[in-house]
């Protein structure tokens, strides 16, 4: 009779946090396995806009919150691994722009005192003039100001496909997953009938581990869901650009992304306020007409006659949180083998791989030896919202 496969670490989920994970493990020399039922990065990771946050625009009004404090090392991290100098060698991810920008339109101006004298911000913020402008915004009628933010924007699909490329033979299609039980405990799970035991468990799985903890039986920790209603907008006329508009509150008016079409067309991807209460209470039509209405207010020189619209539920898992209000850090719980997490962003992926690593070494888990799994069926990678949306 084979023995059962086993490894050190079963990560579920192969979005940012547990690609990031695998990857990271594996470099510390840990045998890990990752197991996806759909495609690499299908869930959140394909649909966020690619922002490393540096805490920025959690400090709008002059706040230092927790989010601010705990992210704002991120882009640091990120750029070092870009330049395979730091925690994992990413040389070949595309990077979309070297800074993200706030840009305030000349009405609110006076309204940003306390956000540049904000120890959150001090150092991070510089503004920006002329040609140095974003491209969009290189318009004789653009009166407002533009700060550059010391964050950068990523192409997700390439840094999908980097991760991809480190996990090596260490990714698993599977569609059913479930526990496998020894003397009544988790020792691993059991994917599309294979047995796999591992000394630990994590879920990665973003929307999809509150199913997961379900089919083992579990209720805790509990996920919350916030939904984003995105706009996208492609056209000959949008030029590059990446920025948080500024509004009179404390999150910004909206925030546009562009990506890169397979037709060589950009593609504006719209968040912020836009995206939130109101954003989701339309629907789509509503909601593109919102966008519009928007950018004919912020840049009316652009010309949106050729422009394609069309829009993007994304819902955000998370911890649960009192009021849905977002976590200030990536999550990690342990139940025995079982460590549950959720990254909460994408610029926080390092963390999260941080945490992971201090509870095995916590718990003295040390490399181990094991046998080679058997050839696994490898998920495929997932295709960019847009070309898929606006073909």
């Amino acid at each position: 009779m084979s023995q059962t496969p086993s490894t050190d670490v079963l990560i579920v989920g192969g979005g940012i946090a547990g690609l990031w994970l695998n990857a990271r493990l594996r470099q510390l020399g840990y045998s890990t396995l990752l197991v996806e039922r759909d495609s690499l990065g299908g869930g959140q990771t394909v649909k966020s806009q690619g922002i490393i946050h540096g805490g920025a625009k959690y400090a709008l009004h002059g706040a230092l919150t927790g989010a601010s404090e705990a992210i704002a090392d991120m882009p640091r991290r990120w750029r070092e691994a870009l330049a395979g100098a730091g925690e994992l060698d990413l040389r070949g991810v595309r990077v979309l722009s070297q800074s993200h920008y706030l840009w305030s339109p000349g009405g609110i101006a006076g309204n940003l005192t306390s956000f540049f004298a904000s120890k959150a911000v001090r150092g991070r913020v510089d503004q920006v003039r002329g040609t140095d402008l974003p491209e969009a915004l290189q318009h004789p009628r653009f009166k407002g100001k533009v700060y550059r933010l010391a964050e950068l924007v990523l192409d997700v699909p390439s840094l999908i496909t980097r991760l991809a490329e480190l996990a090596g033979d260490s990714l698993l299609a599977a569609s059913q997953i479930s526990p496998l039980l020894q003397d009544g405990e988790l020792c691993g799970l059991q994917l599309d009938g294979m047995q796999v035991q591992a000394r630990r468990i994590v879920l990665s799985a973003g929307a999809g581990t509150a199913d997961l903890l379900r089919g083992l039986g579990l209720s805790q920790p509990a996920q919350q869901l916030r939904p984003l209603h995105m706009v996208l907008a492609k056209g000959p006329a949008l030029k590059p650009l990446y920025a948080h508009c500024l509004g009179g509150g404390p999150k910004p008016r909206v925030t546009v992304t562009s990506h890169p079409a397979a037709d060589g067309q950009w593609v504006w991807y719209m968040g912020g306020d836009l995206a939130e209460a109101d954003g989701v209470a339309r629907d789509e039509a509503a909601q593109i007409r919102a966008a519009q209405k928007e950018l004919a207010e912020l840049l009316p020189w652009v010309d949106q006659s050729a422009t394609r619209w069309t829009t993007l539920r994304v819902d955000r898992a998370e911890p649960a949180q009192s009021g849905l209000l977002r976590p200030d850090n990536a999550f990690l719980a342990d139940q025995g083998r079982l460590l549950v997490s959720w990254p909460t962003k994408l610029a926080l992926a390092p963390d999260l791989a941080e945490r992971v690593c201090a509870a095995l070494q916590r718990d003295h888990i040390q490399p181990g030896q094991h046998a080679p799994l058997p050839p696994l069926k490898r998920p495929p990678l997932a295709l960019p919202a847009w070309d898929e949306l606006l073909p």
